[in-house]
């Protein structure tokens, strides 16, 4: 959680160069780092489908029409019978659909999406808990890497001392010449060493600047703190046992898989649902609209044809005739075509509605097998959530058990730079009063140099050791 890595000092500009404190390294990564994006993405996605399931309670409406001609023999829609005339027409319907009772299932979609939008929100908080120590590591090993340019720089302007002092009394005749030799060459050795460690210490920066998912081109230069003022909690105050059980309600992977573990339960509510009835409520407005293509203009009568029909007046039967007409018609532009339109929607209109049920009878098995699922990714969480926690209680105990090596090795490392710098110092007066030789003083100086070092390593080991320890306990890492 970014919230909770706190760093002393500002971050503070010199020159052309920023100053990046480990605070800031972590919130450029939290806002920068590819894994983060992504499960801000997936939380995003999340909550759309939370908003999905609340939406879905509502009833759904939905308006259609629909505007064409037709030929040949077809149905009017308007009479619903035959007819070979070619028609205008247009259909308009509105629909309305509302679940009533689904046993429970809407419910329990909200209910699956809602934990899962939580457990993808506590996610994000894990994965940039992840980021965060890795940054820290990143960030501790350019700090050890400056220490160990300063300790380089001190031997090299010792040997440098040690150089100026021997070439007099080897001027003086007072040493041979193979002394200043020897010297010399150690110097070069040292300088050696200070070009590796400004090396290594531009690797440490390059790793730090791709952890963070900084541009390479970007200026950079990291804030030192003082290493000796660094906060440390007594090793003490940190039992893995009490660790294991405040980490159990604070780390953000536990909040995970519990989150997971009741979507999974709700998941089991949703899928018992398919084996009940589904009751919803329809209904519907509609009107139709049709128009011949042609009109009739006119009609004349061009004669009379017998029938079959006879009528009977005063007990004298008469044959029935039929006229003959002939109809005249034109066609209708586009305009005409819709006459009526009003009219005839308003005679066409119509309405539902009614009740529908869905009862499952048989859907080959797919009901039963999604529940005999759905019981067994619930079992699937929990025996995450189980391998969750051991594995937190492992971590827990491993880094309780590196912390206590750490600190002995540091103060084993301590006892031996304070040894080494007497050594040291015994030597350099005993070369200086020439009661030794240039290599007793090159081995000590070299001893002592390396005393330094190791005393460096282990003691940002110890650092970082109880710095997670800390971070185990919810104090995140402050530095």
């Amino acid at each position: 959680m970014v919230g909770c890595f706190t760093f002393a000092g500002q971050i503070v500009a010199q020159g052309s160069t920023d100053k990046w404190n480990l605070q800031r390294c972590v919130e450029y990564a939290a806002k920068n780092n590819i894994s983060v994006k992504q499960a801000d993405i997936q939380a995003r996605l999340a909550a759309l489908e939370v908003e999905r399931t609340k939406l879905s309670q509502y009833p759904s409406a939905s308006a259609n029409t629909n505007l064409g001609t037709q030929f040949g023999r077809s149905i009017d829609p308007t009479t619903n019978l035959f007819t070979t005339t070619q028609l205008l027409f247009q259909q308009v319907n509105l629909n309305v659909n509302a679940t009533v009772f689904n046993w429970g299932a809407l419910k329990a979609d909200r209910q699956v999406a809602g934990f899962n939008a939580q457990a993808a929100i506590a996610d994000i908080e894990r994965i940039t808990n992840d980021v965060s120590l890795s940054i820290a590591t990143f960030f501790l090993q350019v700090v050890a890497a400056k220490q160990q340019i300063a300790i380089a720089e001190v031997q090299v302007g010792q040997t440098q001392s040690q150089l100026g002092f021997t070439r007099k009394r080897v001027e003086a005749g007072a040493l041979p010449e193979l002394s200043a030799a020897e010297i010399e060459a150690q110097l070069a050795r040292d300088s050696t060493s200070l070009v590796s460690a400004n090396a290594t210490f531009q690797q440490a920066v390059i790793q730090l600047k791709a952890a963070i998912n900084l541009d390479m081109s970007v200026s950079f230069d990291v804030e030192i703190p003082a290493v000796d003022n660094i906060p440390l909690q007594p090793l003490g105050e940190l039992d893995p046992a009490f660790l294991y059980q405040l980490a159990l309600n604070n780390q953000p992977a536990q909040k995970v898989s519990d989150l997971r573990i009741k979507s999974a339960e709700a998941s089991i509510k949703r899928a018992r649902s398919a084996f009940y009835p589904t009751i919803s409520a329809f209904g519907g407005l509609g009107s139709n609209f049709a128009n011949a293509a042609t009109t009739i203009t006119g009609a004349n009568v061009i004669g009379t044809r017998p029938t079959t029909n006879f009528v009977t007046v005063n007990n004298q039967n008469y044959q029935v005739f039929q006229p003959d007409i002939q109809l005249t018609s034109s066609k209708r532009n586009f305009f005409q075509m819709w006459s009526g339109w009003g009219g005839q929607l308003e005679q066409n209109f119509r309405q539902n509605f009614g009740l529908n049920v869905q009862i499952p009878i048989f859907n080959a098995g797919s009901a039963k097998l999604g529940y005999e699922r759905s019981k067994l990714n619930l079992r699937t969480a929990q025996v995450s959530r189980q391998q969750a926690d051991l594995t937190l209680q492992q971590n827990i105990y491993q880094a309780h058990t590196n912390a206590m090596a750490a600190i002995q090795r540091f103060h084993a490392s301590d006892k031996s730079v304070e040894a080494s710098q007497k050594a040291y110092d015994y030597a350099r007066k005993r070369f200086e009063a020439g009661l030794s030789n240039t290599l007793d003083l090159i081995t000590n100086q070299n001893n002592l140099l390396r005393a330094k070092l190791d005393r460096l390593n282990n003691q940002f080991d110890y650092i970082f050791r109880i710095k997670l320890l800390e971070f185990y306990k919810g104090q995140g890492i402050k530095l």
